[in-house]
């Protein structure tokens, strides 16, 4: 059986690097892009020999196809894109400065895109299921919440190549899902207040935010075999507070 290779973007932020230890756990190997050369060279020295760390500005279209071609020489091929990279900028609507928003939509949604163009090439190349998961967010269906409309547009994109390049790619057997998560305790919580932070925890059913692990629990469930039967769909996990 051939080991599978995968790719995580935003691999040395919080979300990420649990998504890269779940895939190495599970047999994988990993190459991770990231902006943080120190995030990357933990990892490196956690994981060892499995996982490969890439720095790179995912904002650069050119540093994403060298990041790619990369991950081809070093193993091979490739079997599964985590779109992880992305933030969020907290201006308040409509005071967003235009250089925000050029940044939140190129980090979150840009930067998925040009992953997408060329991981595809790479993958049609491999035998058996491929996967390329989008990590978006529950705020981009919760109007309730506090995130500022650039961050949902760039999420509600996100979803939308997901199920796009699903309908483009079924024959091709590469399956395209979104899994979107709501409070998940990562760095990221050290964009809000603590107010903010409070009453958007306080919403949550279960009391608590989400952990990375759980949401990579996710992800290995669609990057492994019965995750092939799955392509087009958005996952929204979060503890059912948002049941329409």
């Amino acid at each position: 059986m051939n080991t599978k290779v995968a790719v995580v973007t935003g691999a040395a932020g919080g979300m990420g690097k649990a998504f890269v230890r779940k895939l190495i756990a599970d047999g994988c190997r990993v190459a991770g892009f990231d902006i943080s050369q120190d995030g990357l060279d933990d990892l490196g020295a956690e994981l060892g020999s499995a996982f490969l760390g890439i720095r790179a500005d995912l904002t650069d279209p050119d540093a994403v196809t060298a990041s790619f071609a990369a991950v081809a020489t070093a193993f091979g091929g490739l079997d599964i894109l985590v779109n992880n990279a992305g933030t969020c900028f907290m201006s308040e609507f409509p005071n967003i400065p235009a250089d925000e928003f050029k940044q939140q939509m190129a980090l979150n949604f840009e930067t998925a895109f040009h992953c997408c163009q060329n991981a595809v090439p790479l993958m049609l190349k491999r035998d058996g299921v491929k996967k390329i998961i989008n990590i978006s967010s529950n705020g981009a269906y919760n109007f309730d919440v506090f995130d500022p409309p650039p961050y949902r547009a760039s999420k509600a994109a996100l979803d939308t190549l997901t199920k796009d390049l699903a309908r483009r790619y079924a024959t091709d057997k590469i399956c395209v899902n979104s899994i979107a998560p709501a409070m998940t305790e990562t760095p990221l919580f050290g964009v809000l207040s603590d107010a903010v932070l409070a009453k958007a925890i306080a919403q949550m059913p279960h009391g608590h935010a989400m952990q990375p692990e759980q949401i990579a629990g996710w992800v290995g469930f669609l990057a492994g075999p019965m995750g092939d039967v799955s392509s087009g769909n958005v996952f929204i996990l979060n503890q059912g507070r948002d049941v329409r």
